[in-house]
Protein backbone atom coordinates (compact mmCIF):
# COMPACT_ATOMS: atom_id res chain seq x y z
CA UNK A 1 0.00 0.00 0.00
CA UNK A 2 2.51 2.52 0.91
CA UNK A 3 5.16 3.01 -1.98
CA UNK A 4 7.94 6.07 -1.72
CA UNK A 5 7.77 6.15 -5.16
CA UNK A 6 4.18 6.92 -5.65
CA UNK A 7 3.47 9.23 -3.25
CA UNK A 8 6.47 11.42 -4.73
CA UNK A 9 5.16 11.56 -8.00
CA UNK A 10 1.90 12.88 -6.59
CA UNK A 11 3.83 15.40 -4.47
CA UNK A 12 5.42 16.53 -7.16
CA UNK A 13 2.81 16.70 -9.45
CA UNK A 14 0.00 18.45 -7.00
CA UNK A 15 3.20 20.87 -6.08
CA UNK A 16 3.40 22.08 -10.21
CA UNK A 17 -0.17 21.76 -10.68
CA UNK A 18 -1.38 24.25 -7.38
CA UNK A 19 1.67 26.91 -8.77
CA UNK A 20 -1.31 26.77 -12.07
CA UNK A 21 -4.66 27.59 -10.77
CA UNK A 22 -6.44 26.80 -13.84
CA UNK A 23 -4.84 23.09 -13.68
CA UNK A 24 -4.93 22.90 -9.74
CA UNK A 25 -9.33 23.15 -10.51
CA UNK A 26 -9.38 21.00 -12.82
CA UNK A 27 -6.63 18.64 -11.52
CA UNK A 28 -8.18 18.44 -7.57
CA UNK A 29 -11.02 16.36 -8.98
CA UNK A 30 -8.52 13.38 -9.88
CA UNK A 31 -9.58 10.14 -8.25
CA UNK A 32 -7.41 8.92 -5.58
CA UNK A 33 -6.82 6.83 -3.70
CA UNK A 34 -8.15 6.87 0.25
CA UNK A 35 -4.29 6.49 1.37
CA UNK A 36 -2.99 8.91 -1.53
CA UNK A 37 -5.81 11.48 -0.77
CA UNK A 38 -4.29 11.92 2.55
CA UNK A 39 -0.96 12.45 1.46
CA UNK A 40 -2.28 15.05 -0.96
CA UNK A 41 -4.26 16.57 1.94
CA UNK A 42 -1.05 16.55 3.87
CA UNK A 43 1.11 17.82 1.41
CA UNK A 44 -1.13 20.81 0.76
CA UNK A 45 -1.06 22.54 4.08
CA UNK A 46 2.55 21.99 3.18
CA UNK A 47 2.31 24.26 0.32
CA UNK A 48 -0.28 26.83 2.27
CA UNK A 49 2.32 26.85 4.83
CA UNK A 50 5.18 27.89 2.31
CA UNK A 51 3.61 30.33 0.68
CA UNK A 52 2.02 32.20 4.30
CA UNK A 53 5.74 32.13 5.31
CA UNK A 54 6.37 33.97 2.26
CA UNK A 55 3.66 36.67 3.09
CA UNK A 56 5.94 37.36 6.04
CA UNK A 57 8.93 37.74 4.59
CA UNK A 58 7.92 40.29 2.03
CA UNK A 59 9.82 43.44 2.83
CA UNK A 60 7.56 46.76 4.05
CA UNK A 61 4.59 44.47 5.79
CA UNK A 62 2.88 45.95 8.52
CA UNK A 63 2.73 44.96 11.70
CA UNK A 64 -0.64 44.43 11.55
CA UNK A 65 0.08 42.04 8.37
CA UNK A 66 2.44 40.41 10.11
CA UNK A 67 0.19 39.71 12.98
CA UNK A 68 -2.45 38.26 10.62
CA UNK A 69 -0.24 35.59 8.94
CA UNK A 70 1.33 34.51 12.26
CA UNK A 71 -2.07 33.58 13.18
CA UNK A 72 -2.41 31.90 9.94
CA UNK A 73 0.83 30.35 9.94
CA UNK A 74 -0.14 28.68 13.46
CA UNK A 75 -3.13 27.18 12.21
CA UNK A 76 -2.15 26.12 8.97
CA UNK A 77 1.28 24.37 11.27
CA UNK A 78 -1.22 22.89 13.54
CA UNK A 79 -3.00 21.14 10.26
CA UNK A 80 0.23 20.25 8.66
CA UNK A 81 0.71 18.14 12.39
CA UNK A 82 -2.47 16.91 12.42
CA UNK A 83 -2.19 15.57 9.13
CA UNK A 84 0.61 13.87 9.24
CA UNK A 85 -0.51 12.46 13.00
CA UNK A 86 -3.53 10.51 10.46
CA UNK A 87 -1.30 9.42 8.22
CA UNK A 88 0.18 7.02 10.75
CA UNK A 89 -3.24 6.67 12.22
CA UNK A 90 -4.63 5.27 8.98
CA UNK A 91 -1.14 2.99 8.79
CA UNK A 92 -1.67 1.63 11.78
CA UNK A 93 -5.25 1.09 11.29
CA UNK A 94 -4.08 -0.70 8.24
CA UNK A 95 -1.40 -2.81 9.96
CA UNK A 96 -3.81 -3.46 13.05
CA UNK A 97 -6.08 -5.56 10.28
CA UNK A 98 -3.37 -8.02 9.47
CA UNK A 99 -1.80 -8.32 13.19
CA UNK A 100 0.73 -5.60 12.82
CA UNK A 101 3.27 -4.04 14.04
CA UNK A 102 5.25 -6.48 15.44
CA UNK A 103 5.10 -5.40 19.29
CA UNK A 104 8.31 -7.16 19.69
CA UNK A 105 10.30 -6.15 16.86
CA UNK A 106 12.82 -2.90 17.69
CA UNK A 107 11.32 0.64 17.17
CA UNK A 108 11.94 3.20 14.79
CA UNK A 109 12.00 6.48 16.10
CA UNK A 110 10.76 8.65 12.93
CA UNK A 111 7.19 7.10 11.61
CA UNK A 112 6.12 7.12 8.41
CA UNK A 113 3.52 10.06 8.60
CA UNK A 114 6.82 12.02 9.83
CA UNK A 115 9.20 10.81 7.19
CA UNK A 116 6.07 12.06 4.66
CA UNK A 117 5.98 15.57 6.24
CA UNK A 118 9.40 15.69 5.24
CA UNK A 119 9.39 14.56 1.78
CA UNK A 120 6.52 16.89 1.09
CA UNK A 121 9.21 19.46 2.22
CA UNK A 122 11.23 18.43 0.03
CA UNK A 123 9.10 18.38 -2.84
CA UNK A 124 8.72 21.97 -2.22
CA UNK A 125 12.34 23.35 -1.71
CA UNK A 126 13.12 20.90 -5.33
CA UNK A 127 9.97 22.84 -7.12
CA UNK A 128 11.68 26.57 -6.18
CA UNK A 129 15.56 25.62 -6.55
CA UNK A 130 14.82 24.61 -10.15
CA UNK A 131 12.29 27.41 -10.72
CA UNK A 132 15.43 29.46 -9.25
CA UNK A 133 17.57 27.99 -11.53
CA UNK A 134 15.78 28.44 -14.60
CA UNK A 135 14.93 32.25 -13.62
CA UNK A 136 15.48 34.57 -16.53
CA UNK A 137 17.41 37.54 -15.72
CA UNK A 138 19.12 35.61 -12.68
CA UNK A 139 22.85 37.46 -11.58
CA UNK A 140 25.67 35.22 -12.76
CA UNK A 141 26.50 32.16 -11.11
CA UNK A 142 22.84 32.05 -9.83
CA UNK A 143 21.87 29.34 -12.13
CA UNK A 144 24.87 27.22 -11.17
CA UNK A 145 24.24 27.44 -7.36
CA UNK A 146 20.60 26.56 -7.78
CA UNK A 147 21.76 23.56 -9.81
CA UNK A 148 24.04 22.40 -7.20
CA UNK A 149 21.50 22.79 -4.68
CA UNK A 150 18.89 20.36 -6.66
CA UNK A 151 21.04 18.06 -6.64
CA UNK A 152 22.07 17.77 -2.99
CA UNK A 153 18.16 17.93 -2.30
CA UNK A 154 17.33 15.36 -5.04
CA UNK A 155 20.14 13.25 -3.07
CA UNK A 156 18.44 13.60 -0.27
CA UNK A 157 14.68 13.29 -1.27
CA UNK A 158 16.08 9.86 -2.79
CA UNK A 159 17.96 8.33 0.46
CA UNK A 160 14.75 9.79 2.31
CA UNK A 161 12.34 7.67 0.29
CA UNK A 162 14.79 4.42 0.46
CA UNK A 163 14.51 4.40 4.19
CA UNK A 164 10.46 5.36 4.12
CA UNK A 165 10.46 1.75 1.85
CA UNK A 166 12.73 -0.19 4.41
CA UNK A 167 10.63 1.18 7.17
CA UNK A 168 7.51 -0.31 5.30
CA UNK A 169 8.57 -3.37 4.14
CA UNK A 170 10.53 -4.27 7.83
CA UNK A 171 6.86 -3.56 9.44
CA UNK A 172 5.44 -5.97 6.88
CA UNK A 173 7.48 -8.44 7.80
CA UNK A 174 7.95 -8.21 11.06
CA UNK A 175 11.04 -6.87 11.84
CA UNK A 176 10.70 -3.36 12.56
CA UNK A 177 7.55 -1.49 14.22
CA UNK A 178 6.39 1.92 14.92
CA UNK A 179 4.07 3.83 16.55
CA UNK A 180 1.86 6.97 16.65
CA UNK A 181 4.00 10.22 18.16
CA UNK A 182 1.55 12.85 18.99
CA UNK A 183 2.80 16.39 18.35
CA UNK A 184 0.97 17.39 21.12
CA UNK A 185 0.95 21.40 20.06
CA UNK A 186 0.30 23.86 22.95
CA UNK A 187 0.25 27.63 21.02
CA UNK A 188 -3.47 27.00 19.67
CA UNK A 189 -4.67 25.71 22.64
CA UNK A 190 -6.66 28.02 24.85
CA UNK A 191 -6.81 26.08 27.96
CA UNK A 192 -2.73 25.50 28.01
CA UNK A 193 -1.53 28.64 25.94
CA UNK A 194 -0.90 31.07 28.86
CA UNK A 195 -0.54 33.93 26.23
CA UNK A 196 -4.12 32.82 25.47
CA UNK A 197 -5.86 31.79 28.97
CA UNK A 198 -3.60 35.00 30.64
CA UNK A 199 -5.38 37.60 28.81
CA UNK A 200 -9.10 36.10 29.30
CA UNK A 201 -10.88 38.38 32.05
Amino acid sequence: MLSAHALVELQDKRTRDWHRPEVAQAGDGECLVDWLKRVAEQHRANFDLWHIEDEARTPGASERKLAEVKRRIDNTNQRRNDLAEQLDRFLLGWLADRNLPNHAAPLQSESPGLIIDRLSILALKIYHTREEAERPGAPVGHAARNMERLAILEEQRGDLSACLDALWQETLAGTRRFKLYRQLKMYNDPALNPAIYGTVR
